[in-house]
This record gives structure tokens, C-alpha cells and sequence, in this order.
């Protein structure tokens, strides 16, 4: 692990000419064994016109069919290699967890999970943390344990940090229960570093703020999973005086970008993926562009993914004055159900900064669902009854922001379920394409 670790120590500072010259040496090994042992990608490959005995250069590269979850999801068996190299160590199946109904499905060597450990650790090295202060998570837990009010008391950091260094129990709280129980258990806590999803991190700061509850040593707030709402590192300053660190990952690919040390962009994680940001007409998005982030493994010989469309927008960004040569991601915006479909059918990004209403309002979760074309609905579960001049200050907001060219209204719900992932969206639309 540590050998790994001073490899990554090199390489984040290789120019991005560099970087790209070796990503590519290693996905022609990828393409060559992808060719022999996947039968999903034969076709695809030899109609590109790939052969793996010529250096793999851009333009080959662009041929290459772009990949989507559908497709990955339907032909699930002839994804898999049928010959994993043995030195690839163990194989496990994984399953994603699912966000849009359907989880995805692969198979994953031992290399892929040293690859995803030896990362975390960069991120810890990165961010210079103290391996004996106290780490607090607040996750879901698939076996249902670490339950309100105690929790579980894990051993340690975890696998990527005890395999090389001793660092101090980690509790752990699943966040069945609601926020209230959430910060009092925080605060019996009290810890230096918070791992949590990022709309929890939101909601509980907003928590803090209003009941005036201290965590007196909080350093850190990491999160993932979930895009990052405008407000949220302000909101967690204001709470807790803690910067938020977060990370971009998927369960079948491992790290795709990690916060800059220095900023709060994101760098790609380019030992581990090939991402590309192309617009809809499949070229590369320039600097300050948004477009469909499209990735490809490096190391995974089990289940290649290869120009694999995961569903993600993000921002293309510029150098980073840090130094280092792994490519900028400004922002990341979330899935095509996250964007707004206008009555001329152009998507945009929606930027209603709820914040704006619960600073006036009681505390409500919120979310604004686009349920037609010219139709927006704002839900809210109000953790009191709204009097009419509170419900009315709720339309309004929703009015100015959409304009006249929709109908808006607002709608009180007990409670606004996450998804199948257990990802809380702000916004959400029920368009179909072609709609």
C-alpha cells in the first residue's frame, strides 16, 4: 500500500501530456484483453477499427461506441471476462445501489479494491488528517445495524488506513432515525472528522444552527454519493466552523475525482479512470462547458468498462494553481432526471436556492418535482403546520423563480423519500424523453 502511495505521489505531478500518453499504454492492454475475453465489446472494438498491436491514439479512441447503463444492465453475462488473469487476485460480484429503480451489476478483482483503498488513502494524505483524532460516520448500513442511540463502534478508519497505520474507533450511526436524534448522538460524539452524505450534512447543520447545539472540535466535514448543494459549505462554516471535503465515486468504478487540497474543485482520479466531459454531440466539452461524463476503467480485467456513460453532468474546469497535472472538474451537477426541461424542450440546470425559503420558513425538507412540461410542484414537509401567509411566501418563491411560462404550485407531504439509493434530490423531473 505505502509503495502505492509513493507512485501516487508522483505521478498527481506529471504534466496532463503525461498523464494521457500512459492512461492510453494502459487501455490498450484493456482494449486487447476486452477483444479476447468480453463478448460485448468484440464487435464494438473491431468495427473501430482497434488493433491492439498499434499504439491506441484519440482518434480510434473517439470511434469507440459510447456505453450506457441500459446497455450495461441488459447484457449484464457477456460483460464478464472469461479469462480474468489469475494474478488479478480474488473476484467479487457488486451490485450499484440502484438510484433509478435498476442496480447495476459487475464483477471486480482484488486490483480494483486495492486500486479504490490505495485512493482513500491518497485523499487522507491529501487533506493532511490526524489518523488519532476521532472519525464519526453517519451512513446507511446495508445490515440494517448501528441503529439510534447507541450506534456501532467500529475498530477503525477502515481497511484502506489499518492496513498501514493505527488510527482510533470510528462510531457509526445509521440515519434511519431523524435529524433531532441524528445531532444528539453527533454531539455525545463530538468528533474531529464527519463522513456523511451531503444532504444529511445540510440538513444537520441547518439543525445546529437553529437549536444552537455546539460540536466544540469538528475539523471536517467528507462527503459523498450526492451532489453538493451551493449552500451547504457555507452552512457547515456557520454550524460548526469545519471545511467540507467532498469526493466523487461510483460503486463500479471506484474514485472518479477528489477535492483539490488547496481549492474547491475536483481533480480526476487518472490513475484509476479515463474521463471524458462531451457535450451532445459526443465532442469534448472546453473549459467552463458542462456536458456527460463519460468514464473508462483502468485496472478492472473482470468487467471492463469502456467509454461506460454513467449518467453524471459535470463542469469542465481549467489548470488548477496547485501544480498539479490531473484534470479539473469545476462542478458536479447530477443526473438527467436533476435538470429542468424548458416548454421550448432545452434542459437546463435548476439553481432554486431553497436556502432562500428556509431562512424564512420552518424548518422543511424541500424538493421541486417538474411533474409535466409546464408544470412544477413544490413538496414540502414542514416540521410544523404552515400557517396560509407561510404557504403563500412558498408560492411566490416558487413563481418568481420559474416565471410565467409555468404552472406552479405547492404541496404538503408528511415526509420526502430518498431514493433507491438513498440519495435526496432537490430537484427532480418526471420528463420522459421526447415529451
Amino acid at each position: 500500500m505505502l509503495a502505492l502511495q509513493f507512485q501516487l505521489q508522483q505521478s498527481q505531478w506529471w504534466p496532463p501530456e503525461v498523464i494521457e500518453k500512459r492512461q492510453f499504454e494502459q487501455l490498450r492492454h484493456v482494449l486487447a484483453h476486452a477483444l479476447r475475453t468480453v463478448p460485448f465489446y468484440r464487435e464494438r472494438l473491431a468495427q473501430a477499427g482497434f488493433d491492439s498491436r498499434v499504439p491506441l491514439q484519440r482518434e480510434l479512441w473517439a470511434r469507440i461506441p459510447l456505453a450506457t447503463r441500459k446497455q450495461l444492465q441488459l447484457h449484464r453475462q457477456e460483460l464478464r471476462s472469461s479469462a480474468i488473469p489469475p494474478e488479478h487476485g480474488k473476484v467479487t460480484e457488486i451490485s450499484t445501489s440502484g438510484s433509478t429503480g435498476t442496480p447495476l451489476t459487475i464483477w471486480a478483482t482484488a486490483t480494483y479494491a486495492l486500486i479504490w483503498q490505495a485512493i482513500t488513502l491518497r485523499e487522507h494524505f491529501w487533506h493532511r488528517r490526524d489518523f488519532d483524532a476521532k472519525l464519526a460516520v453517519i451512513r446507511t448500513q446495508p445490515s440494517g445495524g448501528a441503529q439510534y442511540p447507541q450506534g456501532v463502534l467500529a475498530p477503525g478508519w477502515g481497511p484502506s488506513t489499518d492496513v498501514a497505520y493505527t488510527t482510533s474507533p470510528t462510531p457509526t450511526l445509521n440515519p434511519t432515525c431523524g435529524a433531532p436524534e441524528q445531532a444528539e448522538w453527533l454531539a455525545r460524539q463530538n468528533p474531529d472528522y464527519l463522513l456523511i452524505g451531503a444532504t444529511r450534512a445540510l440538513e444537520l447543520a441547518r439543525h445546529f444552527c437553529r437549536t444552537g447545539l455546539k460540536l466544540a472540535r469538528l475539523r471536517e466535514v467528507r462527503t459523498l454519493g450526492e451532489v453538493i448543494a451551493d449552500d451547504l459549505r457555507e452552512q457547515c462554516r456557520e454550524a460548526w466552523g469545519a471545511r467540507v471535503v467532498d469526493m466523487y465515486s461510483a460503486r463500479e468504478i471506484g474514485y472518479l475525482a477528489l477535492q483539490c487540497p488547496e481549492h474547491e474543485h475536483y481533480h480526476v482520479q487518472s490513475e484509476n479512470v479515463l474521463m471524458e466531459i462531451l457535450d451532445e454531440q459526443g465532442r469534448p466539452c472546453r473549459e467552463g462547458e458542462i456536458g456527460r461524463v463519460v468514464v473508462s476503467t483502468l485496472h478492472n480485467f473482470a468487467t471492463p468498462l469502456i467509454r461506460y456513460e454513467i449518467g453524471d453532468y459535470a463542469e469542465v474546469g481549467g489548470t488548477c494553481p496547485c501544480g498539479r497535472g490531473l484534470p479539473v472538474i469545476k462542478r458536479i451537477m447530477g443526473r438527467v432526471r436533476n435538470m429542468m426541461t424548458m416548454p421550448d424542450g432545452t434542459r437546463r440546470w435548476p439553481n432554486f436556492m431553497l436556502d432562500k425559503a428556509h431562512s424564512d420558513l420552518p424548518p422543511a425538507q424541500m424538493q421541486i418535482v417538474q411533474t409535466a412540461l409546464h408544470t412544477l410542484e413544490l413538496r414540502a414537509a414542514p416540521a410544523r403546520p404552515l400557517v396560509a401567509h407561510e404557504h403563500t411566501r412558498m408560492l411566490e418563491y416558487l413563481r418568481d423563480w420559474a416565471g410565467p411560462q409555468f404552472k406552479v404550485g405547492v404541496r404538503i407531504v408528511d415526509a420526502i423519500p430518498r431514493n433507491a439509493g438513498g440519495k435526496f434530490e432537490e430537484f427532480m423531473s418526471l420528463i420522459e424523453d421526447g415529451e
